[in-house]
């Protein structure tokens, strides 16, 4: 393909709709046959969404280069199968201090620096250097928040512009739409959407592919009214019905016809979808087996916050053939594990920071321990449960993490040295991929098939390694070390059927085609403790 074929993904009517998925499912279809990459922009001031509460943004994603970036990447990973890049998510936050900085440089020869057209410039020139440091066939890039917010206006003027730029030929404009269906009157309406996309059109962009987001198909008439009222052709009006299982999406999609759209309209092929991706899909309509596993955290709230805790134990349940029952559970002010954890078949302590709620977290992990319960930690899991071992076990009277509290007397968690001046809240963790090496005959090492792994990593505090050895002696494995054996990785309890820890986060490089390994074992423990 001679040159770069560009997607916008643009939103509108409401947030949430999920235009992040409807994007990486479209990639998704045309990453078998082209090199697809993807792009968000978001029209906050911050530079990343790293130091925002997961509750007022959801799940920080993290990629192997260190960035700390929207959620929806994990979609484009998952979908597309490709690893992730710092750059390739631009916020308004990363555009206004580049901006600054050119101007400060004097860059701008002494201009006056004006949205237009200095920053939809940069915002060009942005992606038209991904799509080339790249060598992207397809750039898909998906520009956040919906049509009328403020935040977002220079990101679509900026695409608007991209048209002239690259050419009609080579572009096209997706929008997402909502068709609801109210109460009682039985009837899908368009008028949301023709709102909507007047707003596009006024902002100079008419779409090519219009995805209307509806609990029901879109029948041919609400299809023929919004193609009458968008100056569209009806056959580039689909449906994005609303399913319980997102990995159904790209099925979808193919049997709207969306490859036809695509084709006629920037002259691409998308593939269909993959044998093994229906099966797997098949496998999760059909499960053998069902289990409940619980997500013991603080951020219950909002479920986004463990979105790809979520999506790691679903890739596991369809490759176990295995109904999923996800159970969150608040551990602020818990005091008492057994009577919320009954019936729960597998617990997993996400990662997290401060000290709220971790006594309730560190009694979860106690009765996992005792009664042979299948156990996960991750990063700050991992920490508690060797707080709750040393405590339980190994006899270390209110042992904890310097996090915690500072003035303990046993440190088991404690800072990296080296971080302890850094007071940038962006700079202070081991953040990205980082290698490990496993211990051969453990459960982790069977669950890997390999001794060098890696996985990705958000973190300040580590295990301590003054404590490393009185740990072991007491049935507590560091199952996985740094390089430099250094730092413990990985840890697993071996007088139990499946007690393991990870210090990165494994979720993040979990795939419907390849789920994460350690999710993967607790599934199968959950599997086999139920029978």
């Amino acid at each position: 393909m001679p040159r770069t074929k560009f997607i916008i993904f643009t939103g509108g009517v409401l947030s949430g709709l999920g235009k992040g998925i409807a994007a990486a499912s479209i990639g998704g279809l045309l990453s078998s046959k082209y090199k697809v990459i993807p792009v968000k922009c978001d029209g906050y001031l911050n530079v990343d969404p790293g130091t925002m509460n997961p509750i007022e943004h959801g799940e920080v994603f993290v990629l192997d280069d260190g960035a700390e970036v929207d959620m929806d990447f994990g979609h484009y990973e998952r979908f597309i199968g490709v690893t992730c890049k710092s750059e390739w998510n631009l916020t308004m936050g990363k555009v206004f201090d580049a901006v600054r900085r050119k101007e400060r440089k004097g860059d701008y020869l002494g201009k006056t620096v004006q949205f237009i057209p200095h920053v939809t410039e940069l915002i060009k020139e942005w992606w038209l250097q991904i799509a080339k440091k790249e060598k992207a066939d397809i750039l898909l890039i998906e520009l956040g928040g919906t049509i009328g917010d403020i935040e977002n206006e220079l990101f679509v003027e900026a695409a608007r512009q991209l048209r002239d730029e690259v050419g009609r030929k080579h572009i096209m404009y997706s929008h997402l739409t909502y068709v609801p269906i109210p109460y009682g009157v039985r009837e899908q309406k368009s008028k949301p959407t023709q709102q909507s996309i007047n707003l596009l059109r006024q902002k100079g962009i008419k779409p090519d592919l219009i995805i209307g987001r509806c609990a029901e198909k879109l029948d041919d008439k609400i299809k023929e009214k919004i193609a009458t009222f968008c100056d569209v052709s009806k056959g580039a009006v689909i449906s994005g019905v609303d399913v319980k299982n997102v990995y159904k999406i790209p099925l979808t999609f193919e049997d709207e016809k969306i490859a036809k759209i695509i084709r006629r309209t920037l002259g691409v092929h998308a593939k269909p979808v993959s044998k093994k991706w229906r099966k797997l899909v098949d496998n999760m309509d059909n499960p053998k087996h069902e289990v409940n596993i619980a997500i013991c955290g603080k951020y219950t709230r909002l479920e986004d916050s463990y979105a790809s805790i979520v999506e790691a134990l679903w890739h596991s349940a369809a490759h176990l053939k295995c109904k999923m029952k996800i159970h969150f559970i608040e551990t602020s002010g818990l005091r008492k594990a057994g009577e919320l954890l009954e019936g729960i078949d597998g617990v997993i302590v996400p990662g997290g920071f401060g000290s709220r709620g971790i006594e309730g977290k560190i009694k979860v992990i106690q009765y996992c321990r005792e009664n042979n319960v299948p156990f996960l930690g991750i990063c700050y899991g991992l920490q508690l449960a060797v707080a709750e071992f040393a405590r339980n076990v190994c006899g270390l009277k209110g042992a904890v993490s310097t996090e915690v509290d500072p003035k303990t007397k046993h440190p088991v968690i404690d800072i990296l040295p080296e971080q302890r001046t850094v007071e940038n809240k962006g700079g202070t963790m081991r953040l990205g991929a980082y290698p490990a090496i496993l211990k051969k005959g453990t459960k982790i090492f069977e669950l890997y098939g390999k001794e060098n792994v890696s996985e990705r990593h958000r973190h300040r505090y580590e295990i301590n390694p003054v404590y490393h050895n009185i740990l072991e002696k007491n049935g507590l494995m560091m199952a996985g070390m740094s390089p430099n054996k250094k730092l413990a990785e990985f840890i697993e309890f071996k007088y139990h059927d499946y007690f393991v820890g990870c210090q990165g986060h494994p979720e993040l490089k979990s795939s419907l085609l390849k789920p994460a390994p350690l999710f993967y074992g607790l599934v199968r423990a959950a599997v086999k403790g139920k029978k």
